[in-house]
């Protein structure tokens, strides 16, 4: 199985972050069977550089061949759905797992644009391969949704609008599936600044997927790290 890890700033994390992704690479490699995780980048968020060129995982010892991913800091929807052909085509992942959104809402298109682009990506991303499996994260409303109603609103809205277009394009030959919110997510507790992971949240991220790929297609089991 390949995978391809798919996000904004909470999936690619900054310098010293362990990430998600490696809470998750963790997971597949207690499961005994043969996996690998393919993508064009590996690197790390800087903000001195102001770009994804930091090799300072907290874990020196996560594998370069395991930090791939799709993830860009301040990338959404919009950004990557013009690219994810390309990638598909290029690295040949068999399952996308997509955390993206709350940085569209931010600052780029309101909940019915990114629909829209969202609907440009699962069907860009399964024109280069037909088979391909994706598991989409629900948008985590960030402390900006405690003090903006219509930002609470406009996410919301979006993760019923993303609801609406996993059910009506999954197939049972390009499987799609919305996972859950993350069990008991607090982002006073699972964040460091009431948007992006701490450790216990990224625990929390990589169980989100892990249990709905184990609940709905049986592949893997479920999540069993701290």
């Amino acid at each position: 199985m390949r995978y391809l890890f798919v996000g904004d700033s909470m999936t690619v994390g900054a310098a010293g972050d362990y990430t998600w992704r490696y809470r998750m690479w963790q997971h597949l490699c207690t499961l005994g069977e043969p996996f690998s995780v393919v993508g064009p980048r590996d690197g790390l968020y800087e903000p001195a550089a102001d770009a994804a060129v930091s090799a300072d995982y907290a874990d020196p010892s996560f594998p370069p061949r395991a930090r791939r991913h799709l993830a860009g800091w301040g990338e959404g929807w919009t950004h990557l759905a013009p690219v994810i052909g390309d990638v598909v085509r290029e690295h040949r992942p068999d399952v996308l797992l997509v955390s993206l959104g709350l940085i569209d809402l931010g600052f780029y298109t309101d909940a019915a644009q990114t629909a829209a682009n969202v609907e440009r990506f699962i069907t860009t991303a399964r024109t280069a391969a037909p088979r391909l499996r994706m598991v989409l994260l629900p948008v985590i409303p960030n402390t900006r949704a405690d003090l903006d109603p219509g930002f609470a609103d406009q996410c919301a809205e979006l993760n019923a609008l993303m609801a609406k277009a996993v059910a009506d394009h999954d197939s049972p030959t390009s499987p799609l599936l919305m996972a859950s919110r993350p069990e008991g997510y607090d982002i006073l507790l699972h964040t460091y600044d009431g948007t992006h992971p701490n450790a216990a949240g990224e625990h929390k991220l990589a169980a989100a997927f892990a249990d709905a790929m184990y609940q709905a297609w049986d592949i893997g089991t479920p999540y069993a790290g701290c």
